[in-house]
């Protein structure tokens, strides 16, 4: 697929897993890993399955909306936590 634009000779075909986020559920896949490590040591290790599921059902929501939004959610908030508070009110 050519457009107006293109350079004769200069076609590179790049890889769609090379543009688009890796989701893992309609989440990040760090962000699900995560969510879900935490989820099994509420539910394995404290004993606590209800805890536990409602702990992985609320955060991979909460991470799937976030992602519908914006799919580099992590990496902005990893940012702005590490920046100085310059503008105090």
């Amino acid at each position: 697929m050519r457009d107006d634009r293109s350079i004769e000779g200069v076609d590179i075909p790049v890889h769609r897993a090379l543009t688009e986020p890796i989701f893992l559920g309609g989440a990040p896949r760090s962000v699900a890993i995560l969510n879900g490590t935490f989820a099994a040591a509420i539910g394995l290790g404290l004993q606590q399955w209800v805890a536990g599921l409602g702990v992985f059902f609320i955060g991979q929501t909460l991470a799937v909306f976030a992602a519908k939004r914006d799919p580099d959610f992590l990496p902005v908030l990893a940012r702005h936590l590490r920046q100085r508070r310059w503008w105090r009110c």
